[in-house]
């Protein structure tokens, strides 16, 4: 099967799972073992606003077919939460969508390419190598 198949929906839906996972990896590789402080720096990850920022640094990186994948995922009607902007959400939501394209068509690289340049800038140290189990 081939991204195009799928909904807008379904890919966001399991596209928040692929960046989780994702997010869960770099941190558990850190070494931080308190479950309290993973979980807190896990929302700074996952929050509409963080992935719409995100999303922000790598729009410009994007192939034709990516951004493709991430229109369709942002022009997507859904129902926006009071803790982002309706702009940030469809954001995220692209973000969700592009980054479960990329993981059913099996550009795992690639998808590890965008995860690192979209968070680049958190307070994780060494975060290439830390990221490359997934």
């Amino acid at each position: 099967m081939t991204a195009k198949e799928f909904s807008p929906a379904s890919l966001a839906y399991l596209g928040d799972s692929v960046i989780e996972l994702m997010v869960r990896n770099r941190l558990v590789m850190s070494k931080i073992s308190d479950a309290g402080m993973l979980n807190s720096l896990s929302r700074d990850y996952v929050s509409a606003v963080s992935q719409s920022n995100a999303m922000e640094k790598i729009f410009d990186k994007l192939s034709e077919d990516e951004m493709t994948f991430f229109k369709w995922g942002r022009n997507m009607h859904t129902n926006v939460p009071k803790s982002a902007s309706v702009a940030q959400y469809r954001r995220a939501t692209g973000m969700e969508t592009l980054f479960a394209a990329l993981f059913i068509e099996g550009k795992h690289e690639r998808l590890k390419e965008l995860f690192n340049l979209a968070f680049e800038a958190d307070n994780i140290e060494n975060s290439e190598e830390k990221n490359e189990n997934f």
